[in-house]
Formats: C-alpha cells, sequence, structure tokens
C-alpha cells in the first residue's frame, strides 16, 4: 500500500507540464537517435547526456528514462526497415521483422513491435513498483562483503555471455577497471596513471569513456567499412494491426516480460539473452512455425516485450543495489553522480520524490511512445535516408561538443580520441563493450568494497566470505564459468543425437 501511494505521489510530480515536456522530448530524441543505424539506447543517453546538465535531477532523469524507451524502440524500426538492427537487442527482431518488411507488412511489424514495447514496458514497470522497495529494505543489511560479492558476480557474468568468448570479455573489463583506476587513490591520495597530469587527478569522466567507447568507436568501425551506395528505404505505410495479427501476438506480449524482466534484473548483460530466449519460446510455442524465418509476426511481438520488460528491471538493480546491468544502466549511474545522489538501499528514502517521479515517468512514457511513434513511423524511415558520411560526422560532432561541456578542458577531446580509437581496436578484435564500461563505474567502488571488508577482518581474506549471502553470491560466481561444461555433462544432454 505504500509503495501505491508513493506512485501516486509521483504521477503529481510526472504530470506537471514541465515534466511531461521533458518526457516526450525525451521519447521524440531518443527515437529519432535509435533509429539511425549502429546507435542504440546506451549511445543516445551518453550523447545527450550533457544536454541534460541544466535541468533539475527529476527532469533530467525523467528525460532519461524517454530517450531510453524510445532509443529501444528507434532500434526496432532499424531492424525491421533495413535488417540493421540499431543495438544489440534488437538483433532478434530482424529475423522475423525484415522479412516483413520485403513481403509488404512492414506496417504490421512496426504495429507489433510498438505494442510489444509498450506492454512489455507496462507489466514491468508495474514489478518494479511491486519489487523495488522490498528489494531496497533488504539491501539495507547488506555489507562490504556482500557489495563486493555482487559486483564480482557483475563482472563475471557480463563476461560470460557477452562477446565471441569469455577471454575477449574478460580483456575488455581489464580495459575498463584499468581506466577506472586513473586518478587519486580514495584512501592514500596517491596518484595512479596519470603520468603526472593535474587534470587526470580526478580520473577519466564516466561520461566520456562511454561516448568515447560507443558513438566516437562505432563512428570510426562505420567509416573504415563505409560503402558509397546506400540502400533504398522500404516503404511502411500506414501501421495497423488485423484481427488475425492480434489473435497471433496477445499471447507473444504477456509472455515476453516473464522472461524479460528477471533477466534485467539480473547482471546478464541486458537484453540481448532474452530477446533469443524470447524468440525460441514463440517458435517451439507457435502453431505457425513454417513461417518462422520467413515473417512471422509472433517472431517479433515476443522480442520486443521481452526487450522492454528487460529495461524496467534494469532499474530494479541499478535504483536498489547502485549496480549497473546494461550499459544504457551504467551511463545512467553516472548522472546520478553528476548530481551528487548514489543509487542504493537509501535512495528511496532520502530522494522519494525523485524515484517515484521517474518511475511513474516510465508508465507516461510508454503512453506518449505509442502514441507519437505509430504515426510518425513513416517519419522515422525517411531519417534512415540520411548519407552515413554526413550522419556520422554529425555525431563526431555533438560527441566532442558533449565531452568538452563535462569539464570544459581541451585535454577531455584528447582523452575522447584515445578512447575513441580504442572502441574501435575492441570492435575490430571482437572485444565487447559493455564489460569495459562496467568495469570503468564498478571498479572502483568495488575496490572500496573490497578494502572495507578486509578492514573489518583485520585484512583477513576470510572476511570476504564471512556472511551467508556472500557465500551464496560466491557459489553462483563459481556455476557462471563452468556452466557450459556441466550442461554438456547434465544425462538430458546426452541422449540428444545429431
Amino acid at each position: 500500500m505504500d509503495s501505491l501511494n508513493s506512485l501516486i505521489d509521483g504521477f503529481g510530480t510526472a504530470l506537471t507540464p514541465v515534466n511531461l515536456l521533458w518526457a516526450a522530448i525525451g521519447v521524440l530524441l531518443g527515437t529519432a537517435i535509435g533509429v539511425l543505424p549502429g546507435i542504440g539506447p546506451a549511445m543516445a543517453v551518453a550523447l545527450l547526456l550533457p544536454v541534460t546538465y541544466g535541468l533539475d535531477p527529476t527532469g533530467a532523469f525523467i528525460m532519461f528514462a524517454g530517450i531510453y524507451y524510445g532509443a529501444m524502440f528507434g532500434g526496432s524500426t532499424t531492424s525491421i526497415l533495413l535488417n540493421t538492427p540499431g543495438e544489440s537487442a534488437a538483433v532478434v527482431t530482424a529475423i522475423e521483422g525484415h522479412p516483413m518488411a520485403r513481403s509488404g507488412r512492414g506496417s504490421q511489424a512496426l504495429a507489433a513491435a510498438a505494442v510489444g514495447h509498450f506492454a512489455g514496458g507496462m507489466i514491468g514497470t508495474i514489478l518494479l513498483v511491486v519489487l523495488a522497495p522490498t528489494v531496497a529494505r533488504l539491501a539495507v543489511g547488506i555489507g562490504a562483503p556482500d557489495y563486493f560479492a555482487i559486483m564480482v558476480l557483475a563482472f563475471i557474468a557480463v563476461t560470460s555471455v557477452l562477446g565471441s568468448s569469455r577471454i575477449r570479455g574478460a580483456a575488455s573489463l581489464l580495459l575498463g577497471l584499468t581506466i577506472g583506476l586513473v586518478g587519486l587513490d580514495a584512501t592514500t591520495g596517491q596518484q595512479r596513471l596519470t603520468f603526472g597530469s593535474l587534470q587526470l587527478a580526478d580520473g577519466i569522466d564516466v561520461v566520456i569513456v562511454a561516448v568515447g567507447l560507443f558513438a566516437i568507436g562505432e563512428a570510426l568501425w562505420v567509416a573504415h567499412h563505409l560503402r558509397r551506395t546506400a540502400a533504398d528505404a522500404i516503404p511502411v505505410g500506414r501501421p495497423w494491426l488485423g484481427r488475425e495479427d492480434v489473435a497471433r501476438s496477445w499471447k507473444s506480449w504477456l509472455r515476453g516480460p516473464a522472461i524479460g524482466f528477471p533477466f534485467g534484473a539480473i547482471p546478464a548483460g541486458g537484453a540481448e539473452i532474452p530477446t533469443f530466449l524470447s524468440y525460441v519460446t514463440e517458435k517451439r510455442l507457435s502453431r505457425n512455425k513454417d513461417e518462422f524465418g520467413k515473417g512471422a509476426i509472433e517472431g517479433v511481438a515476443g522480442p520486443e516485450s521481452a526487450a522492454s520488460a528487460s529495461a524496467a528491471g534494469t532499474l530494479v538493480s541499478m535504483l536498489t543495489l547502485g549496480l549497473p546491468t546494461t550499459a544504457v544502466a551504467a551511463v545512467m549511474l553516472a548522472a546520478f553522480q553528476q548530481y551528487g545522489i548514489q543509487p542504493g538501499p537509501l535512495l528511496f528514502e532520502r530522494e522519494p520524490e525523485l524515484v517515484w517521479g521517474l518511475i511513474a515517468s516510465l508508465f507516461v512514457g510508454m503512453v506518449l511512445l505509442l502514441a507519437l511513434n505509430l504515426p510518425l513511423a513513416p517519419l522515422w524511415a525517411k531519417l534512415l535516408r540520411i548519407p552515413r558520411p554526413y550522419l556520422y560526422a554529425g555525431i563526431l560532432f555533438f560527441a566532442a561538443v558533449g565531452a568538452y561541456a563535462v569539464g570544459g578542458e581541451a585535454l577531455d577531446l584528447m582523452i575522447l580520441l584515445a578512447i575513441g580509437v580504442l572502441g574501435f581496436g575492441m570492435r575490430r578484435y571482437g572485444l565487447p563493450v559493455l564489460p569495459a564500461v562496467i568495469g570503468v563505474i564498478l571498479g572502483p567502488a568495488a575496490e572500496q568494497q573490497l578494502r572495507r571488508a578486509l578492514q573489518i577482518s583485520d585484512g583477513s581474506v576470510t572476511g570476504l566470505v564471512d556472511t551467508p549471502f556472500a557465500v551464496t553470491v560466491y557459489a553462483v560466481v563459481a556455476v557462471l564459468p563452468a556452466w557450459p561444461l556441466l550442461r554438456r555433462l547434465l544425462p538430458g544432454r546426452r541422449s540428444v543425437t545429431p
């Protein structure tokens, strides 16, 4: 009941004219940026982070929520129309959405994706309202050893599920942890990896790292593979769903959140895994299995609903534990820190207006997303006709302006370019970007919790495993790397014949 009353107060904050305006602007900007090839929610939030510096925290995060969901919808639009996923979570949508567009059913695919985002986001946000305060109350009793164990779980999970190999995931994480070490040691005050530069004594801003790895790295990668010929945009028409389409999609819209929300709330890399699981589930349960691969609408509705619910699940761990499980959450955590706010168990007590206003704005943003983007889908298709040289030149300009606005130092631009080159190299050699961002965000916090745990135990390593919660988490950490081997040894796996 307390959560319901707090949510009602949150709607009072979110429905003010100013905050409604920020929500609408966030949805429009997020969709406009997310609809462009190669630009996902993480890059959209990172690029627009400097724009919100002049806003109050509540308005800024309401705008972030709109950008987040708008960019996710934009990524699915690109995936359906051009077979070019705007983000990794939209990869699965291309499997069925693009064949639908090729067969002249692009409008139905876009509508199924839009309604799927709406349904998944609504159900996921309801679960967020129900579960987040409980998780926050339980998290109050979590100590330094437990927090360090959770962060180790995040490191292991994110390197295990992303990239072409775990070694590459671990290498990316190591790069992020190294970047996170730059600056003054919080305990001893000694400079680390600053090379005598006073400007680096405060460390490298997470916003610069995120913009460099995502925006600059992607722009350099696209420029490296640029082809002068551009694909023609596919006519979209007026989005609508027939009675048969709704009959085939509604169960998929409801099943998606059951898969997406739990994966969003745990440190497992975001919406990539649940979208694939949702697709496999829909394929197994569908009565139209022969249509899969040729344009089955269930293969669009389910994964899109799962992706949207996963986004709501991401906010559970980010708001209650201060633990970002996706790149977008990492950038949003950096935004919280820019305002001097630390997400965690006490956030619901210290900043109730901000938190519940943000949660209420998610409901508002879902309605705005559905109302604005169904009729505007043909416009988003026209945006895709912008020549890529002009498109990525604009991205480089926007990224440079945003990075310079963070600290007003020319050195920030040099660091941005250096990290952008690093991002290009990571793409060249198949290193996933997310573990690096997670390493930059969580590395200093993990070091701090490790030192606290060791100080409490007078330097004894057993102090890291002296609570049942920490032991349980470490057991999960031990299972994750060994799971592929254990799965092969399961009796059911042995009986499978090729």
